[in-house]
């Protein structure tokens, strides 16, 4: 974990982490709101901005052990990924049908294609890798 040196910046991050967790803590309630990658940008921001906030939401009970994996390089868990990828998918459809802008609906589906393919393409937490 390496901090930013710069203040401005590192109380920048250090909000948005509280952001990303704030929303990510939302996701639960929500069935739009995917709480996993706005966890992951949580645990990003705290370790350039707050060694106290990323030791707690890498040891959270709940969240901890997800984002541990993933920054371990084992993946997430199977459900995640289908969970996260199938409420891309039903948000960026329902923006795209509401959204007049022939270039935002491009922009929409090019940045989900983007992200399914980065989610897809990483490993399953828990299944062993040869």
């Amino acid at each position: 974990m390496r901090l930013v040196a710069n203040p401005l910046l590192r109380s920048l991050l250090f909000a948005l982490g509280w952001l990303s967790v704030g929303l990510g803590v939302l996701g639960v309630f929500l069935p739009l709101l995917p709480t996993t990658p706005f966890m992951l940008l949580a645990a990003a921001c705290f370790a350039r901005s707050s060694e106290r906030f990323y030791c707690w939401i890498t040891s959270h009970h709940r969240y901890g052990p997800m984002i541990a994996d993933y920054l371990a390089g084992k993946g997430l868990p199977m459900r995640a990924k289908y969970l996260a990828i199938s409420l891309l998918w039903l948000s960026i459809l329902f923006g795209v049908f509401w959204v007049d802008f022939i270039w935002a609906k491009l922009a929409m589906l090019l940045t989900a294609v983007g992200v399914t393919t980065y989610l897809w393409r990483l490993p399953v937490a828990g299944t062993e890798q040869s």
